[in-house]
């Protein structure tokens, strides 16, 4: 069950409020169903959207070789490996 804590209040023009309640009723639900609905499944989108990147088919390529390709740490990596092996447990 879920309980409602939160209340979000926006104005519109009559026209737009016109318009979401003429789609409410399309969909055969009240406009705050209706809104609230719509709103999540935009956000949703725009989540998804900026957590996802695309690449192309070069970029595709190039990822996944350098997937497949064996692991070689840079020298910084190697100094940085050689102290921490030196250093003693306590």
């Amino acid at each position: 069950m879920t309980t409602t804590t939160a209340r979000l209040d926006l104005r519109l023009s009559a026209r737009d409020k016109s318009r979401i309640a003429r789609a409410a009723a399309l969909r055969g639900m009240p406009v705050a169903t209706f809104v609230r609905d719509t709103v999540l499944r935009e956000v949703d989108a725009a989540i998804a959207a900026e957590s996802t990147a695309m690449l192309s088919d070069e970029e595709s390529r190039r990822f996944l070789a350098a997937l497949d390709a064996p692991f070689t740490p840079n020298e910084r990596l190697q100094h940085a490996m050689q102290a921490a092996a030196q250093l003693q447990p306590r």
